[in-house]
């Protein structure tokens, strides 16, 4: 615990008073997206990576005005890479026999020489076989270009929010839904568990995939929103599903950490590939979302029963309406609904570009792309402050201020 009187990594709603957040500033991973790989990366455009720095810093100086200790994964990696025992660990990770054939012991030696910020740096933005300080063997490496990627790069760690989420007093390790990004959980692991920040530190693990006990399905950060007052809501969205959320709900359950969970059945489209792309929290009672999907979601609550044996079981009700079980799990009479902005195309539009995907700094005070004016207006008539970020090249990557940040101390309320 800081001097600040706040545990370093406990997040106990998705409004209360940011405290530290983890970012990760586009990298070398951006800069080998290209018109042919993209699809294989998950995204839908490339992206101008020096502007989108510049707009991504501008995010976090946002941020750190505003009172929040900003992280960045690239350092925390780098810092990690310099304990031996860490850095051991991650290699037996990313490079196996199984993986890289005839040549990955060399490989393996190359990578374990590098400098801790080298070796972070191509983790995260892939290595090539013209890159590499030997000369490979086997068929693979014959028949490679130059260009080829030994390891592929990771645009998507730009989204800290999905590989790891911070739920009370623990951190869910995601078991994510596409190759592109399963090595992200990698980094993240290691960091949790070797960082001098980290190692020493009181939290619990509510969910790690470990080959040794590896999930049933999958669930990533972005459909996870830590509502408050004792309460998870999760989307069962393209990529996260039920086996999943009653794996959390049992672990929250078995430590006292929560008491409910709320899941939301999502379309399982790109367009709002995780919940937060249609809703996320804006003040205490007060909710920004995209109608044309949030109206016709099914809910259920899960709650902890003990079953005959002693042991934590799940209690599943279907709620009548998802708003009215948030203003029941708050504890509110009913809660705000503040809707995109525009009319239907605009709105459509807005979506889109993330105007729902908000990251809340205090009640009511959020950061928001400056592209999604329509909605940006409507939350300040409602009364909420909206902080605007550039959006033109960050926004390209599909994912707003909440994707790519991942907070890791925040008050509750």
């Amino acid at each position: 615990m800081k001097g600040d009187g706040i545990p370093d990594f406990h997040v106990a709603s998705e409004v209360g008073t940011l405290r530290r957040v983890l970012l990760h500033r586009p990298d070398l991973s951006l800069q080998r997206l290209t018109p042919s790989n993209r699809h294989r990366f998950l995204f839908d455009e490339v992206l101008w990576v020096r502007r989108a720095r510049e707009d991504h810093d501008a995010f976090a100086d946002v941020l750190e005005e505003r009172g929040a200790e900003v992280l960045h994964l690239s350092d925390l990696l780098a810092e990690t890479l310099d304990d031996p025992e860490a850095r051991t660990w991650v290699l037996d990770e990313r490079v196996s026999e199984a993986q890289f054939g005839t040549f990955h012991g060399d490989l393996r030696k190359a990578l374990g020489g590098m400098p801790s910020e080298s070796l972070a740096e191509h983790l995260i933005g892939g290595l090539t076989f013209g890159e590499l300080s030997f000369r490979p063997t086997g068929l693979w490496a014959a028949a490679a270009e130059e260009t080829d990627f030994v390891l592929p790069p990771l645009p998507n760690h730009l989204f800290t929010r999905d590989p790891s989420a911070w739920i009370y007093g623990g951190v869910m390790i995601s078991a994510m839904a596409h190759p592109a990004r399963w090595r992200e959980t990698v980094h993240l692991k290691a960091i949790y568990r070797f960082h001098p920040r980290f190692r020493s530190a009181d939290f619990h693990v509510w969910l790690d995939g470990e080959a040794h006990e590896p999930l049933p399905s999958t669930i990533e950060g972005g459909d996870v929103l830590v509502v408050g007052n004792g309460t998870v809501l999760v989307g069962l969205s393209e990529r996260t599903d039920g086996h999943a959320v009653d794996l959390l709900a049992r672990r929250l359950f078995e430590k006292n950490a929560a008491r409910r969970v709320i899941a939301v059945r999502l379309p399982r489209v790109r367009a709002y590939m995780h919940l937060d792309t249609v809703m996320t929290m804006v003040d205490r009672d007060a909710f920004c979302v995209f109608p044309e999907v949030v109206d016709r979601m099914r809910a259920w609550s899960l709650r902890p029963r003990v079953d005959d044996d002693g042991r934590i079981d799940l209690e599943v009700t279907e709620e009548k309406g998802l708003f009215d079980a948030l203003a029941d799990a708050l504890d509110v009479d009913r809660v705000r609904v503040l809707t995109t902005g525009g009319d239907q195309y605009q709105a459509e539009r807005e979506q889109w570009d993330d105007g729902n995907n908000l990251l809340t700094l205090a009640p009511g005070v959020v950061v928001a792309y400056d592209r999604n004016v329509d909605t940006n207006a409507r939350l300040q008539r409602a009364g909420i402050e909206v902080i605007t970020i550039p959006g033109s090249e960050l926004g390209r990557g599909r994912g707003g201020a909440r994707c790519m940040s991942c907070p890791i101390a925040r008050d509750a309320v």
